[in-house]
């Protein structure tokens, strides 16, 4: 096939072909980026999310007809909710029904192709409606599973198999709760809006679960879109930064806000030139952004005046131990084993258990460590860290060929390209 390619085109066709591809990975990077902001501006005109993301796709595939004939636009979000909306007065002119829908599509048309850009990338002109659609997808109606996996699928733009993989369950139990929860949706006619005041708080604790759902997926980019995609961990912090604006005394929308802050602190030294992932360990620290830890910094001294702890206050604290170690064997390890046995009277997850286990072996030794680890098989099997962490104590223990056994299992389980070439390194 390729010999057929080289030898049948001439210098130009190659050209074309190759300009075809770079066009074609800047409408997905542009697609990842604008995704959800067009499915809740589309969600809120139609109050139909299965054809709100109909519209998306059918404007996706628009831009991959006219983008390598034409070029990238000067604005290709805008291009795509321009278009997006049309597809959907197209769609609704079927159907008389839908003529005050149509009417309110052609109105956002006008105005979406005159959008200017803040220095986030989202658009000065055209308001950006992510944030009443999480509060939408968080509605009590639904089942917490549901809202959470909604909101990841409409405003994220994950897919269900990605979604299932942060949740580690089947992709068939995914794909049945976002049917579950658009036709309740419907059916139970609940608005799209932000709640009022009274009724932020009982919301809460989803919006807030989707958010650091969101968050940790586009820091640590597993699917398709590669460890040094962050976009998503930055619009998840940005989005966390207008809960806090909404709810300025909640101490838990501050700890989030604290903990996003702190992790995006390190993220210029998690990747090397080549892209290969740096453990936290070999970081150069002067690489981290000083900025970030200190308003993470501050960020926790509100939610620590406020005396009411809870998740994601305890983690941001755990990530502030980190920030604020000078070296790698400064880090106070007994300190965050502490936390995390405060963090494990919240949520007694598999995973908040393995990630204690990794600092008890900084303070009671590798055997120690493992043992936990090893209780943990039942439920993480299938997680690949848990075969990676079983790797790595192995390693310290001299045990080099159960540790290579389980780098090859977490292998199998990870399509992250930085994490398999981590794991791959190990193994050679």
């Amino acid at each position: 096939m390729a010999r057929k390619l080289g030898d049948g085109r001439s210098a130009s066709d190659r050209g074309a072909l190759a300009a075809n591809t770079v066009t074609g990975d800047a409408v997905a990077a542009v697609f990842r980026d604008e995704a959800g902001r067009l499915t809740a501006s589309l969600v809120r005109s139609l109050g139909d999310f299965d054809l709100a993301e109909e519209c998306v796709q059918d404007a996706l595939v628009a831009a991959l007809e006219h983008w390598p004939r034409e070029g990238v636009p000067a604005n290709p979000g805008a291009w795509l909710m321009t278009t997006a909306r049309r597809k959907g007065i197209d769609r609704l002119r079927r159907d008389k029904r839908y003529q005050e829908k149509i009417a309110e599509l052609e109105r956002g048309t006008e105005t979406s192709a005159e959008m200017g850009q803040h220095p986030n990338g989202t658009s000065q002109t055209m308001p950006d409606e992510r944030l009443e659609l999480i509060f939408t997808c968080c509605h009590p109606a639904l089942a917490r599973e549901a809202q959470v996996a909604l909101t990841l699928r409409s405003v994220a733009g994950l897919t269900t198999r990605e979604i299932a993989r942060a949740f580690l369950v089947p992709e068939s139990t995914v794909a049945q709760r976002l049917v579950r929860a658009k036709r309740k949706i419907v059916d139970a006619r609940i608005p799209f809006r932000v709640p009022a005041a009274n009724e932020l708080a009982e919301r809460l604790d989803e919006v807030l679960s989707v958010l650091y759902l969101m968050f940790n997926e586009g820091y640590l980019a597993t699917g398709q879109r590669g460890a040094a995609d962050r976009d998503l961990a930055r619009e998840a912090e940005w989005l966390a930064s207008l809960v806090v604006d909404l709810l300025p005394n909640e101490p838990e929308a501050l700890g989030l806000l604290a903990l996003t802050r702190l992790h995006q602190a390190r993220a210029a030294a998690r990747f090397d030139s080549k892209g290969q992932i740096v453990l936290l360990r070999d970081q150069e620290r002067w690489k981290w952004d000083r900025q970030m830890i200190d308003d993470g910094t501050r960020l926790v001294g509100r939610f620590l005046r406020m005396g009411r702890p809870g998740p994601y206050q305890l983690q941001a604290l755990i990530a502030l131990a980190h920030a604020d170690a000078p070296t790698w064997e400064e880090t106070r390890w007994p300190d965050i084993v502490q936390v995390y046995d405060r963090l494990l009277s919240f949520n007694e997850s598999p995973v908040v258990r393995l990630n204690r286990a990794i600092a008890v072996s900084h303070v009671a030794g590798p055997a120690r460590a493992l043992a936990e680890v090893d209780a943990l098989a039942d439920d993480l099997d299938r997680y690949h860290l848990f075969h990676a962490t079983r790797a790595q104590l192995l390693r310290e223990l001299e045990r080099p060929d159960e540790a290579r056994a389980a780098d090859r299992r977490a292998l199998e389980l990870t399509e992250n390209p930085a994490e398999r070439a981590l794991l791959k390194g190990r193994l050679q």
